[in-house]
């Protein structure tokens, strides 16, 4: 039976690979709290907001300090936000496809930049961008192995609400990271997943 796993289910081989077993082979999931609607409705509007800028071929305020542009082609990038269709790869020898379903894609010099939006409760720890690297790295290994020449580096865009002013409508901060990225971490960590 062919498997399919993603960044986040690479994450849990890390975290532990028994689970990750279990999970993948004998659909025994780790109990889970209920996922909160809220992150998924800010994410779908964080999506709009760039892609409006787009439309006229430019990047929102939060990303004026970067040298970038928007990834020139929106259905394929409509395609990759898709965790169904999203980025795929997959191993010939095992049957196993590995997948991800990415935010936002900009572009360098004709290279892609991966930009992932994050939504946070409260203020930036220093190690907070880390707990990521995993993500991003996958990203990056997946559009390098669909043909796509990348930058060496990807962006997490952090918001963490400031305030609610007086209409009553949310502030937020933003917090934007650019973070080294490796596909050769998560072409390894892919293997390992397939073994």
């Amino acid at each position: 039976m062919p498997f399919s796993v993603s960044a986040s289910s690479l994450g849990l081989l890390r975290e532990c690979p028994r689970c990750f077993w279990l999970q993948l082979v004998e659909k025994k999931r780790r109990p889970s709290g209920a996922f909160p609607s809220l992150p998924s409705g800010i994410d779908g509007l964080l999506k709009k907001h760039f892609d409006d800028y787009a439309a006229r071929g430019r990047l929102p305020p939060e990303l004026d300090s970067i040298d970038a542009k928007p990834f020139h082609d929106h259905a394929l990038l409509e395609k990759w936000r898709n965790w169904r269709a999203g980025l795929r790869l997959k191993d010939e020898a095992s049957g196993v496809s590995l997948c991800g379903a990415v935010d936002n894609v900009l572009e360098k010099e004709g290279k892609l930049i991966v930009l992932d939006f994050k939504t946070r409760g409260y203020a930036l720890k220093e190690d907070t961008a880390r707990h990521y690297q995993g993500q991003l790295d996958v990203y990056e290994y997946l559009l390098q192995e669909n043909g796509f020449e990348t930058q060496p580096y990807a962006y997490l865009l952090f918001y963490v609400p400031e305030k609610i002013n007086a209409r009553g409508e949310f502030v937020f901060q933003t917090h934007l990271v650019k973070m080294a990225v490796d596909a050769g971490r998560a072409k390894a960590l892919f293997r390992k997943a397939i073994a």
